[in-house]
């Protein structure tokens, strides 16, 4: 095969690579940035996308990312965020789709863009600010984080977190608990009949 004047040898790459490199030159691309053996087939076709959409890929055309990272990382260039903020291999690529949600609805990522939190509890941080709660009640690392989906119910259901907001309590005490204050709430809030 014949890359921009360059002989490649076909037997340094299995037949999934040869299909990324061949697609890309037959749209027209500069495949020689993805041309390599060190890559996995679904990195070059991460590669060969962002190409084709004309970003700059030399972001995230690194053998060292997994390609669900590469993904993460193009979707972000695509979006014109500011993708420095996750694009370190310190962040798996469900941590990376977490912060890049977060950068798309222009919500403060420095509260959960750390790798200390799962994804599941960036997500959690995550809804939080966009419903614009007082996430800084649970976004702690030591609450998993069903833990902390209940403490989100509760501050948005307007209940007094503070009594279960511990993460002593499984997830599941904390439901618990969280549903009796909720259901308090209701009575409390409920219309009273006349004394007539």
């Amino acid at each position: 095969m014949n890359i921009n004047g360059s002989i490649i040898d076909e037997s340094k790459f299995n037949a999934d690579q040869l299909k990324q490199i061949r697609s890309g030159l037959a749209k027209g691309i500069d495949v020689s940035i993805y041309t390599d053996p060190k890559f996995t087939w679904r990195q070059m076709q991460v590669i060969r996308m962002g190409l084709e959409y004309g970003i700059d890929v030399s972001i995230y055309a690194v053998p060292m990312y997994e390609w669900k990272q590469m993904n993460q990382i193009r979707l972000g260039l695509e979006e014109d965020l500011e993708v420095s903020a996750y694009a370190d291999l310190k962040f798996n690529a469900d941590q990376m789709r977490e912060i890049r949600l977060g950068l798309e609805s222009s919500i403060t990522i420095s509260t959960y863009a750390d790798p200390n939190y799962t994804w599941e509890q960036m997500l959690e941080i995550r809804w939080g600010l966009v419903q614009n709660l007082e996430v800084s009640k649970y976004a702690d690392p030591k609450y998993d984080y069903e833990q902390m989906r209940e403490i989100r119910f509760g501050l948005y259901n307007g209940v007094d977190v503070s009594i279960y907001a511990d993460p002593k309590y499984a997830w599941e005490q904390m439901n618990e608990i969280r549903r009796g204050l909720e259901s308090e709430r209701s009575d409390y809030d409920m219309p009273r009949e006349s004394e007539d």
